[in-house]
């Protein structure tokens, strides 16, 4: 089905973000040195889910690698998404220029060659990018540091587990 979104643009030559299921290495190691890595807001082109031809650039927070050394990244957006468990508040910061909160999507992992990154934004707060990588829907709490996995369901959890900032990060610092 072709999009209907008049913003959309069809692939550019560079590449750009697709979907992707399969191993994570989760990864922090965020440094703005004009290379994208785990831990940085980025911009990249991201694939509309509904038709993988065409898509919009747009941030995205990376939160790890594939295994061969992809970046794993979440796209975000400025759109309020309060009420919607498939996004997550991360707040502001500076890879907005308007000072907007941001949202990251946490069920829909995207996988990006390095070389497809246009640019690089801003480091994410090591707190801010263990939310998220914590928050992702339907992911048992990941392991940040760096060992590889793929996110499990959650069994038996009730559905107001994963309400809430200030409750993922109790149970981040096991408090």
């Amino acid at each position: 089905m072709p999009s209907s979104d008049p913003n959309a643009d069809p692939v550019p030559a560079r590449g750009g973000a697709f979907t992707y299921v399969g191993s994570v290495h989760w990864e922090y190691s965020p440094e703005l040195d004009h290379d994208p890595d785990p831990g940085e807001i980025v911009w990249t082109w991201v694939a509309f889910e509904e038709d993988a031809s065409v898509g919009k650039d747009r941030p995205v927070a990376v939160v790890g690698r594939t295994d061969d050394r992809r970046l794993v990244a979440l796209m975000l957006s400025s759109r309020n998404h309060a009420g919607d468990r498939r996004w997550m508040s991360i707040g502001t910061g500076p890879w907005d220029r308007e000072g907007r909160e941001s949202w990251v999507r946490r069920d829909r992992i995207l996988a990006v060659h390095a070389s497809s990154v246009r640019r690089e934004g801003a480091i994410l707060p090591r707190g801010t990018f263990e939310s998220i990588v914590s928050g992702l829907q339907g992911a048992a709490s990941p392991d940040v540091s760096g060992r590889s996995g793929k996110p499990r369901p959650r069994k038996g959890a009730p559905a107001a587990q994963g309400a809430g900032l200030f409750a993922r990060l109790r149970r981040l610092l096991g408090r």
